[in-house]
């Protein structure tokens, strides 16, 4: 079953939250338990799926660049994932980069709609707008003071992802913490918000969900139990259904089916 974004309420609160932060020229923080959503929120948001892959290859200029250039300039977004144990040379070579190259994406979407730039006379002021750092918890108390920093030098919006009691561990930096505009809570998906993911999985299985019928109440409770609600389990469960399905030539989602496909699984702690 290939994976597809789905826009949730979750997500539409998530880009509320980092307009806002970009609005106000602020520090936000983002919180939130494994797999509900924050990471692939965030991509979609700063369009990085595109972007990343893009910046990272920088290979001789094309006419599909455009399209890139032009995600650049609507997200004005870089986002980032510090690696585990990463030196602080590493942190600001690796983001320092991303930004310069982010920036110089903007820049070719200016560039075609007319507008030039002069760096004869100096660096221009940075056509960033936002920077979101996920896995902050990685974060050494250095490189949290050198964020800080930076945002101080360049007026660039944060955004700090983590886990549930990141924003109090934040609070031991007084100078960020003192920063520090909105926070967010990333929930797990509702049991409307549920219904609406299943309903579209359902379909793409050529099925029909119906959340009256016995036989589906039954799966969506046992999904609903299993999942409770977290979109990385979700997404590991549900290739399992479409597998028990085919394995065994049944034609309707059962709650024996949902526990079959939950069975090859390990699922820990959420």
């Amino acid at each position: 079953m290939t994976s597809q974004f789905i826009i949730t309420k979750e997500h539409r609160r998530f880009a509320e939250f980092a307009d806002a932060v970009r609005k106000q020229n602020t520090i936000g923080v983002c919180f939130g338990p494994a797999g509900v959503g924050k990471t692939l929120s965030a991509r979609r948001y700063a369009h990085w799926d595109s972007i990343g892959p893009f910046i990272a290859r920088w290979a001789a200029r094309s006419e599909d660049d455009t399209k890139i250039y032009a995600a650049a300039h609507r997200a004005r977004t870089v986002f980032y994932t510090p690696e585990v144990s990463a030196t602080m040379r590493a942190l600001q070579d690796d983001l320092r980069h991303d930004m310069l190259r982010t920036e110089r994406c903007i820049e070719e979407h200016l560039l075609l709609q007319g507008r030039h730039f002069d760096h004869a006379h100096g660096p221009n002021p940075s056509l960033l707008e936002l920077i979101i750092i996920d896995e902050s918890e990685r974060l050494t108390g250095n490189a949290i003071e050198w964020l800080r920093d930076q945002y101080d030098r360049t007026g660039i919006a944060m955004i700090l992802i983590g886990m549930p009691g990141i924003e109090k561990q934040f609070s031991h930096y007084p100078q960020l913490y003192s920063r520090l505009g909105f926070a967010h809570q990333y929930r797990p998906l509702g049991h409307d918000e549920l219904l609406f993911v299943l309903e579209r999985q359902w379909r793409k299985l050529g099925k029909t969900l119906d959340p009256d019928d016995f036989t589906d109440a039954q799966a969506i409770a046992a999904v609903e139990r299993i999942t409770r609600g977290n979109f990385r389990l979700l997404e590991r469960l549900l290739p399992q259904i479409q597998r028990v399905l085919k394995i065994n030539e049944l034609d309707v989602i059962t709650n024996d089916v949902v526990e079959a496909a939950r069975s090859t699984l390990v699922i820990g702690t959420t």
